[in-house]
């Protein structure tokens, strides 16, 4: 018979404890994302829904932050920058992605293309619109090529999913366009096509190559953020 050796109780306890420091000093680090978006309510509101779709197992991986400023384009540059250094300093929290949201809307050219620039040098990443945000939007339905004011934005989006609500749905709705509803990602998701919208925010990039940016219009890069954030949704089930 085969001698059977007893092992102290408490040099089992020992091992285990060992076992799960092991297990906690092998655990993945949490990635931590930061967008800073120019507007207080649209632009975050249509993020945290994103953010909001994510499950439990993607949240305790990435962090996501989301912040709404109300300022200028170029000061939103330097809140992120801001942003950043504190996150470090009073949190201890680095994070591995920086993004800054913002139009070029009214603001002067050179505070748009310097706002990039500064972006750039800082190692912050830009979703920026021209001229609006709501661009984005728009490629869910149809490819744009040409310049619209805001109120060509407002009747556009209007126009497009009321006509998809009467397409997918069989019922006829006059759909408003509320600049600061929380409801919009849903809406997209549900009436739009989002891969589609990438592939034409992609052929109106390419449309452009100078580092003029303030003449790329309509062009936006929210479809940048899109793909970092649909990667992040499908890398974790």
């Amino acid at each position: 018979m085969a001698r059977v050796i007893k092992v102290d109780n408490a040099i089992l306890k020992r091992r285990a404890y060992k076992r799960g420091k092991k297990q906690v000093g092998f655990r993945k680090a949490r990635k931590h994302i930061l967008i800073v978006c120019e507007g207080i309510k649209t632009e975050p509101n249509y993020f945290e829904s994103i953010k909001n779709t994510l499950n439990n197992n993607v949240l305790e991986t990435y962090d996501i932050d989301v912040k709404g400023t109300g300022t200028s384009t170029l000061k939103i540059i330097e809140i992120a920058i801001e942003l950043r250094k504190k996150a470090a300093e009073i949190h201890n929290k680095e994070y591995d992605q920086v993004w800054a949201v913002f139009d070029k809307d009214s603001f002067p050219v050179a505070d748009f293309n310097n706002a990039i620039f500064k972006a750039k040098a800082k190692g912050i990443k830009c979703g920026w619109s021209n001229e609006a945000f709501e661009l984005w939007y728009i490629l869910h339905f149809q490819y744009r090529n040409t310049s619209m004011s805001r109120d060509d934005y407002k009747k556009c989006i209007e126009k497009e999913c009321s006509k998809s609500i009467h397409e997918k749905t069989g019922k006829k709705t006059d759909f408003e366009y509320l600049k600061n509803s929380e409801k919009m990602y849903s809406i997209l998701e549900k009436y739009g096509d989002q891969e589609q919208a990438i592939k034409w925010a992609k052929s109106l990039d390419a449309l452009h190559s100078n580092n003029n940016f303030a003449s790329h219009n309509p062009c936006t890069k929210v479809y940048e953020l899109i793909i970092v954030l649909n990667e992040i949704r499908d890398s974790i089930n």
